[in-house]
């Protein structure tokens, strides 16, 4: 969790140096504190005030500045920091920390560290590719509580093209999210089914519905922060795959269930977030149905494999938690759904309630108990929901 934390962000001189701007915004607006240590060689690309102005810290440059309150700067800064990001992270700093060389603010605070330490690499690509940058950073690695926040491919600012560019600051939040959070589910393996499903009619057209997969996804990612090895077992949706978590591609519910079973045994927590279709057309049709060949269509549907139910029956000591998405009549379907399909609880919402559809990124929810409790919830974002949801889980556990 990144709220309330302190974050020390280390700035060496790079091109990259804009993103650490947007980095400190959404830093800021994520909860955090941040303050900013610059190198002299920082300060040529951006004037310290800039960093001074989006931190709303003071921020530490000169090795020898004046004491202020008695503080030893660089040993109160290390004490201070929650976490220490070093980005850009060029390739003479990342030298200079491999060999514990402390000849700047940044180094020698590094050299007190006592927090976390993730370093976010950006360079030209033969700097990166260069034998000596690459054993420093594989050493770096080995180290404990030291974290790559690895740099992605592109063009570069000498118009090169390759790896080296500095990881993006909406994904660079996310990695400092991650180890920031505690592993509360370390050694435990979480299944989530995510989005929809499409059942073919032909090669053209398929029967499916408006399920995003944000909230599925928003589970995963939650479970991995969280220390968890994931299966995520997603239909088809226009989100990007998360890092760090075992993403299965299906397309039909068929293809869903046989997912669900071959991750089942190892799962220690299934949550289906997934919104699979309850039927398929019961004939495919290998070439496409054309209108003019047919005044009137006559759909003949067949059931799919029922996920929850099935594997509710092979449940176990596992937690299975499962969604109903209903249009009316919620607590008599939702309470339905819990013990037909042996849940721990369920997550109910209403689809037609603003806020709570298929496609936002909010919902508001009840949540019901095998004992009868309900819970009902406010409006929330899918992440924050996400994180009460794997609380409750690991309630259950405990």
């Amino acid at each position: 969790m990144i709220a309330g934390k302190k974050i020390l962000i280390g700035v060496s001189g790079g091109i990259a140096i804009y993103k650490v701007l947007d980095l400190i915004s959404r830093l800021k607006k994520a909860g955090a504190q941040v303050k900013v240590v610059m190198t002299e060689a920082a300060t040529e690309f951006v004037a310290p005030i800039t960093f001074q102005t989006m931190s709303e810290n003071v921020v530490h440059v000169e090795m020898f500045n004046q004491l202020m309150n008695m503080d030893v700067e660089h040993i109160s800064l290390a004490k201070w920091a929650d976490l220490i990001l070093i980005a850009p992270a060029t390739a003479n700093t990342i030298a200079k920390i491999r060999h514990g060389i402390a000849d700047n603010l940044l180094t020698t605070v590094l050299s007190a560290r006592v927090s976390p330490v993730a370093i976010a690499p950006a360079m030209n690509t033969k700097m990166l590719q260069n034998p000596a940058t690459q054993e420093n950073i594989n050493a770096l690695k080995t180290w404990p509580g030291f974290h790559f926040l690895e740099p992605t491919s592109g063009l570069l600012a000498c118009q090169d093209v390759g790896d080296g560019k500095m990881m993006e600051p909406v994904d660079m939040l996310d990695h400092l999210d991650a180890i920031l959070t505690e592993k509360t589910l370390a050694g435990r393996t979480v299944t989530v089914t995510a989005g929809p499903t499409q059942e073919a009619l032909d090669p053209v057209r398929y029967l499916t519905n408006h399920s995003s997969g944000k909230m599925g996804y928003a589970l995963a990612k939650i479970a991995r922060n969280r220390g968890a090895k994931v299966h995520l077992i997603t239909g088809p949706t226009d989100l990007d795959y998360p890092w760090g978590i075992l993403v299965h591609p299906v397309t039909s519910t068929q293809e869903m269930f046989d997912a669900v079973a071959s991750v089942h045994k190892e799962t220690d927590i299934l949550i289906k977030a997934a919104a699979p279709s309850d039927f398929r057309p019961a004939n495919f049709s290998d070439k496409k149905v054309k209108k003019r060949e047919t005044k009137e269509m006559v759909l003949e549907l067949a059931t799919n494999p029922d996920i929850a139910k099935h594997f509710g029956q092979l449940k176990g000591e596992r937690i299975h938690v499962g969604f109903a998405a209903e249009s009316h009549e919620l607590e008599t379907y939702a309470q339905g759904k819990l013990e037909e399909k042996n849940l721990d609880f369920i997550v109910a919402n209403n689809i037609t309630q603003e806020h709570a559809g298929f496609r936002s990124d909010t919902n508001i929810v009840k949540i019901f108990y095998r004992g009868g409790e309900v819970v009902s919830l406010p409006m929330m974002t899918k992440s924050e929901l996400a994180m009460e949801i794997l609380d409750r889980v690991q309630a259950l556990r405990s």
